[in-house]
């Protein structure tokens, strides 16, 4: 029975002293809002800690769309720290939204942010605090619409189970609909299958429940999804796509947190979608067109939010900002803004190829901090395998430009493990960064007063759906384990820092990436083992994730490093980012061939299929032709 809608404040207010960081469930932060009458109500979960959730630009972009519309209000929910979920499950009070304390399990629609893979038991934790049952046929006509949105639906299969619903691609005008749809159908008394088969019908959303998984000898073992008979389900359906990218609210991001939060910063996105095609890049295939904010709404956009929030850094965020076609004009006129304010303005990380003079002496302001490469790979052959782009003479010039204008510390990103790696290319990351290291000292001077260092980040390639190298396998956990240890080994100075990331928890990715519906029974055990939290590092536990596949049958490893032929069906080929399997195949071809192909922004079109299919078009508000 769905919980009643009331103020449980009181019920949770006698645990905040005997919980770590009480602030992360105290309300009334300066910037929220405030008048959650509905009479519609609608909650967005970010299945982490307040400190975590709190900064995603996808819900406060859709908390600001949502609570703009008469009658609908939209609060907040994020999960529990374990100490406070353990104490509310003592104290049989159940998970609450943030503005009014109410139960989750009282709103209308509740949406879900699926951030990354490893949240999955997180969102079963979520949901079995809130007393909503887990899996969406299990509930009531009266419970709450459970929807997923965000950067990781593209094989949101093993997750499906637990929605009702699937929201593809930009969700600013789509979230709207949804609750829109929602509302009317319950006014209408409909039955909650109706509901969901009208929901069906809004562009960009998949509904689980009205697809059969079908496992024959064209597909791999998870099989592939249709519609159900009768149901008028499309056989695929494809995301949605804003094209009008400057019609959305560019300063989505108006509260300020009691307590300290990552990301620290006010956000202002600039441009949404890449186009460079790294192979192994999710968000640069699933995030296309490419849609340009226009420089002066931008820099309105960072005056206002810092007026309004008060930050001392304003973060001009995107899958690559520094391609922006307008990106020196406006860090100069930001940097003006801000002189002698102690405000920093920042990118998060830096195309090597558009690190030019002009670039170096604008990121960052007065305030020379670290800054943030990523050749991917230590290689040029195996940067022409991922298609990256990048050639030696661009490292080298980047790393010159950054030393020469003030900058004395640089982290260089790597991945360990792509296709068709050999040990000369683990060497080749050692190389790269004793190169970027001589050149700093150089240029600098050498010995621990200069300040010049280098460090290197290397994380284990995942495979992942709608990438030119979703059918490749990953590398088995010894392996990974062997080539890490020949990084450190072959590091020529002990001045280069190096960290890699933890090889189980990329396996036990690899495989959520990977499998299908089926996937979901390998969740739900290694929640009931005790998972959750998976993405913290001291709360991850391998040994539970190979306790629940062996309770289910599944041999984690065996399914990570597995490739599949590029001739079956997968089990997401129902839900689409736009992206052609045609085009994905010739990329893994030209792969293995390491051949490049260029960026449609800045040359032709490169036939991936998305402008056709979605009625979009890269919108670029100022001349992207021969910058690199």
């Amino acid at each position: 029975m769905r919980l009643r809608r009331e103020d449980l404040y009181p019920r949770l207010e006698p645990l905040l002293g005997q919980v770590e960081k009480p602030s992360r469930y105290l309300d009334h932060e300066w910037g929220a809002i405030e008048e959650q009458d509905g009479p519609f109500h609608v909650v967005l979960m970010y299945p982490d800690v307040y400190e975590v959730g709190l900064p995603n630009m996808g819900l406060s972009i859709l908390y600001t769309a949502i609570n703009r519309v008469e009658g609908m209000s939209c609060e907040r929910g994020y999960l529990p720290w374990v100490d406070m979920a353990d104490l509310m499950r003592a104290k049989d009070v159940p998970l609450l939204a943030l503005e009014s304390s109410s139960p989750i399990a009282s709103f209308d629609v509740v949406g879900f942010t699926l951030a990354h893979e490893m949240a999955c038991t997180n969102i079963v934790e979520a949901l079995d605090l809130s007393r909503i049952p887990v899996r969406a046929e299990e509930r009531a006509q009266d419970d709450p619409i459970v929807v997923a949105g965000g950067p990781s639906v593209w094989n949101c299969e093993p997750v499906s189970p637990m929605f009702d619903a699937v929201l593809l691609g930009d969700g600013e005008e789509a979230m709207v609909e949804i609750c829109s749809c929602v509302r009317d159908a319950r006014a209408r008394g409909l039955a909650r299958r109706d509901i969901l088969l009208e929901l069906s019908r809004v562009q960009g959303v998949y509904v689980p429940s009205l697809y059969d998984v079908v496992v024959d000898d064209t597909s791999t073992q998870w099989g592939y999804a249709v519609p159900k008979p009768q149901t008028g389900a499309p056989a695929v359906v494809y995301k949605r796509s804003l094209q009008d990218f400057s019609s959305t609210e560019p300063v989505p991001q108006r509260i300020v947190p009691y307590m300290d939060v990552v990301q620290d910063r006010l956000a202002v996105e600039v441009l949404r979608g890449c186009a460079r095609g790294c192979r192994f890049c999710q968000a640069g295939m699933t995030y296309r067109p490419v849609r340009e904010r226009p420089a002066e709404q931008v820099v309105a956009a960072a005056r206002e939010g810092l007026a309004l929030t008060g930050h001392d850094e304003v973060s001009l965020t995107s899958l690559s900002t520094t391609d922006h076609s307008q990106c020196a004009q406006i860090l100069h006129t930001l940097n003006e803004d801000v002189r002698g304010t102690g405000v920093r303005v920042s990118i998060p990380s830096q195309r090597l190829d558009s690190f030019g003079v002009e670039m170096a002496a604008e990121v960052g302001g007065s305030k020379r901090g670290g800054l943030t490469f990523a050749p991917e790979a230590g290689s040029q052959r195996l940067r022409d395998v991922i298609n990256k782009n990048v050639t030696e003479k661009d490292i080298d010039t980047a790393a010159e430009n950054a030393f020469r204008n003030g900058w004395r510390r640089m982290k260089l990103y790597f991945m360990m493990g792509l296709p068709t790696e050999t040990d000369d290319d683990i060497v080749a990351i050692n190389e790269t960064a004793d190169r970027v290291l001589e050149i700093g000292r150089s240029v600098v001077g050498r010995g621990p007063k200069s300040g010049v260092s280098v460090s290197i980040s290397v994380a284990v390639f995942v495979p992942k759906a709608y990438t030119p190298f979703q059918w490749c396998g990953q590398l088995d956990l010894e392996e990974v384990r062997r080539r890490q240890q020949l990084l450190l080994s072959t590091c020529p100075d002990h001045a280069i820092k190096i960290s890699y990331h933890d090889a189980e928890v990329s396996l036990i990715e690899a495989v959520l990436s990977k499998v299908g519906r089926r996937g979901f029974d390998l969740i739900l055990a290694a929640w009931r083992h005790g998972c959750r939290f998976d993405a913290w590092t001291d709360q991850f536990s391998f040994e539970r994730w190979t306790a629940a596949a062996a309770e289910v049958g599944m041999d984690l490893e065996a399914i990570a490093s597995a490739d599949t032929p590029l001739d079956v069906r997968l089990p997401w080929e129902h839900t689409s980012p736009a992206v052609s399997q045609g085009f994905l195949r010739r990329e893994y071809r030209r792969a293995a061939q390491g051949v490049t192909t260029p960026d449609c922004t800045r040359e032709s079109c490169v036939g991936c299929g998305v402008c056709p299919k979605l009625g979009v078009e890269n919108a670029i508000v100022g001349d992207r032709h021969g910058r690199h």
